[in-house]
């Protein structure tokens, strides 16, 4: 099964968090791809059969610069071939900022939800007030999406 795992990342955290689970999802046996500044084009042309978003989020719970312009196509075309896949999300944030905690997974979630994607695990929220380790302490949670995509 093809994977296209987007990321969008202020200081870096998400991309490694994304890295991490493209290697999992290899060493899984899935073809995993991924690209921080993924175009649809990009995407359309790798056909993927699931989607992973890993994405922090930044100023007043928007979405990294590098993941906005991917964000905004889509939103604007909203393609149907992302109807019916399968898709998560791993939003990561600061739970001292409050309402803003992982605002920009909560966006991704609502776009795969408007595109059709099926969410086959709720959204994993890493939080940088608890957590030294993200990419360690996202892989439980991944090992659950790597099941749940091979039904």
């Amino acid at each position: 099964m093809k994977v296209a795992i987007l990321s969008g990342s202020v200081y870096g955290t998400a991309e490694e968090v994304a890295r991490h689970a493209a290697r999992l999802l290899c060493d899984a046996g899935f073809e995993a791809w991924h690209n921080p500044r993924a175009s649809l084009a990009d995407i359309q042309a790798f056909a993927p059969q699931a989607l992973l978003a890993v994405t922090s989020t930044t100023g007043m719970g928007e979405l990294p610069d590098n993941l906005m312009p991917l964000y905004s196509t889509v939103r604007d075309q909203l393609p149907a071939f992302f109807r019916g896949l399968p898709g998560a999300v791993i939003g990561l944030g600061d739970a001292s900022y409050g309402d803003t905690f992982c605002a920009g997974g909560e966006q991704m979630r609502e776009l795969f939800a408007e595109l059709g994607v099926n969410e086959v695990l709720p959204m994993l929220r890493l939080d940088a007030s608890e957590s030294v380790n993200p990419e360690t302490d996202a892989e439980p949670w991944l090992a659950e999406l790597i099941d749940a995509l091979r039904g």
